[in-house]
């Protein structure tokens, strides 16, 4: 592995992510694949007065899958719902210190399964 191409902020996100696990009786999950490369992610959230109070992530990944699913929940908790649903896949990727270009679409990931979390926590909360 060419550890090179990753910024240190990847690497220590990847060493020691944040938030896994998964969630027993969350508010919203989402699910979000990129079937081209094999990545996959499930992010759980827990809301209270519309601010995203726990989340956590499970994701069969690369480096990069691992490093932005574990700084989508570090970005999201503790944001009230619209605020999180405006996270971005380039602020995941800026908050890690860049991405190698090859792996832009793990930062994707991130940004789609928290949204996929949300939306299923909207619907359930109508």
């Amino acid at each position: 592995m060419n550890w090179n191409m990753y910024s240190d902020k990847v690497i220590e996100h990847f060493m020691t992510p944040r938030n896994v696990g998964s969630m027993a009786g969350a508010d919203g999950e989402g699910h979000f694949g990129e079937p081209e490369c094999g990545d996959s992610l499930t992010i759980y959230i827990k809301v209270k007065e519309n601010v995203i109070s726990d989340i956590k992530f499970l994701v069969f990944g690369c480096v990069a899958a691992v490093a932005s699913s574990s700084m989508t929940t570090e970005l999201a908790k503790g944001k009230m719902i619209d605020e999180a649903l405006k996270i971005t896949d380039h602020d995941i990727a800026e908050a890690l210190g860049g991405l190698p270009e090859s792996k832009m679409h793990c930062s994707v990931l991130g940004a789609n399964a928290l949204k996929n979390a949300i939306e299923n926590y909207l619907v359930k909360n109508k």
